[in-house]
């Protein structure tokens, strides 16, 4: 190859990158698919880093606090992982019924179930706001923490349950630019909202002149402020008519039609994350079971490991809008197309991540923590989940697939059998019973991730989704 061929093929990927960082290209139902799957997966997986990006920061600055300040976020998280995963799952339906009318070109229904799906998660928001202010004591001995921990810290629990609806309304609304194609904004807005988060962590955190010290509950405070600046970004483009979707007066009617039809999609798609974070909080029952040092270690490792399989849902994210519209263009085996090759360009990056991780586990730990038993628990964490992500990388991409074309049955049936009948027991059996640790519960995660992988990759074979109407 010669050096002006690479100069040009180098010009053409920044052309391509800057393409896909400004959003300038809207259809993606047709032209090359690798050349689709770039433009949507780059803003998808630039936001996603940013959000992972936060959450290591996050758990930085806490883990300044001790860890009784690092097992609170670990418990309110998990609690709260429940309450997102029906969010997650409003938010995902929603994709899934705008990629359909932007494939079959109807904006002005695409406007009019964003509105709907906003109903639905002010409801929801309502509700945790309500439990979480009043029950956060509770809430937290119900899940092991200590008495100590829990005078010491539930106000950090109140805040993050009390201003739920910031978050919910941040990924739901991102999940309305996604279906429609707008993966730019749904980019810019979360950047912008954990650019302020990185900023006011460690200024609430520990004060800076005037400002006092507010220590865990800064952590806290400073999410609610950077994302409900998120929010208001995103209003801005939904209601000045600067992107795809441009919400009006004649959009805000209440439809007990689109209502019933996004609760439909809802059931299904906030049961697959239900299933699966009611399993997470077993997991870290049975590891608060083993002392606050455990619960400090695996919160950590947790946190590292979000931070790629983040980036991994953004490309999941651009194969879900892909399909979705593609199928509303009456281009089945495009769309298909499309889930496998975004499929195995995921699997080659987790792959990646998992060796550097296996490799550097005890560096990357011991950057957040010099507590030799946090640092322990937390290689372990790191070390034994990351062997499933080669299967994973693949996984992920095909249930968000059947979930862009609709069929939400599918991944929620695997999830039931894979997490409840399969990796909750598995973990309980090896920590407890085998006395292997809190290894066991690492060890059941990996094998119970690659097992439902390998499931879905042969389900989605049949092809059965095609056919699935919304």
């Amino acid at each position: 190859m010669t050096k002006r061929t690479q100069t040009s093929r180098a010009l053409h990927f920044l052309q391509l990158f800057k393409t896909a960082v400004q959003g300038t290209e809207k259809d993606f139902t047709s032209g090359n698919i690798n050349r689709a799957i770039f433009l949507l997966s780059v803003p998808m997986v630039l936001e996603m880093i940013m959000e992972s990006l936060f959450a290591v920061v996050d758990v930085y600055f806490v883990g300044r606090l001790g860890e009784q300040a690092i097992a609170t976020v670990g418990l309110t998280e998990s609690v709260l992982t429940i309450i997102y995963s029906v969010a997650m799952g409003l938010s995902i339906a929603t994709t899934a019924i705008i990629a359909r009318r932007i494939g079959e070109k109807d904006t002005d229904g695409a406007a009019h179930t964003a509105v709907q799906s906003m109903y639905l998660a002010g409801g929801l928001s309502l509700l945790v706001s309500i439990s979480g202010i009043f029950f956060a004591k509770d809430i937290l001995l119900l899940m092991g923490a200590d008495p100590q921990l829990v005078a010491e810290n539930y106000h950090y629990t109140q805040i993050m349950m009390g201003s739920n609806i910031i978050i919910i309304l941040l990924f739901l609304i991102n999940g309305i630019f996604r279906g429609a194609g707008d993966a730019s904004i749904a980019m810019r807005s979360l950047w912008l909202a954990n650019i302020l988060n990185i900023f006011l962590c460690p200024l609430l955190i520990n004060g800076l002149g005037p400002i006092p010290a507010l220590g865990l509950k800064g952590a806290a405070l400073a999410t609610t402020i950077g994302r409900g600046c998120g929010v208001i970004y995103q209003w801005y483009f939904l209601s000045k008519g600067k992107s795809i979707i441009h919400i009006g007066r004649k959009h805000l009617k209440y439809d007990a039609a689109v209502v019933n039809n996004i609760i439909r999609l809802t059931a299904g798609t906030a049961g697959q994350f239900l299933i699966n974070s009611a399993s997470w909080v077993f997991l870290a029952r049975i590891i608060s079971s083993f002392g606050t040092d455990a619960v400090a270690g695996y919160t950590i490792g947790i946190r590292v490991i979000i931070f790629t399989l983040l980036p991994a849902w953004g490309m999941a994210n651009a194969a879900a809008t892909l399909v979705g519209q593609n199928l509303g263009a009456q281009q089945p085996d495009r769309a298909e197309q499309s889930a496998w090759r975004a499929a195995f360009f995921n699997m080659a990056f987790l792959l990646t991540m998992a060796i550097l991780f296996y490799i550097f586990a005890d560096k990357i730990i011991g950057f957040f923590s010099h507590t030799s038993d946090v640092v322990q628990y937390g290689i372990d964490t790191l070390r034994y989940i990351c062997m499933g992500y080669v299967f994973y990388g693949f996984g992920m991409v095909l249930i968000q697939s059947f979930n862009g074309a609709g069929d939400t049955k599918t991944p929620t049936i695997l999830n039931l059998f894979g997490f409840w009948a399969f990796q909750i027991p598995l973990a309980y059996i090896l920590a407890k019973v085998l006395n292997v640790g809190p290894k066991g519960v690492f060890i059941a995660v990996a094998v119970a991730e690659s097992a439902i992988a390998i499931a879905a990759i042969l389900l989605f074979r049949r092809g059965k989704w095609k056919a699935v109407k919304v």
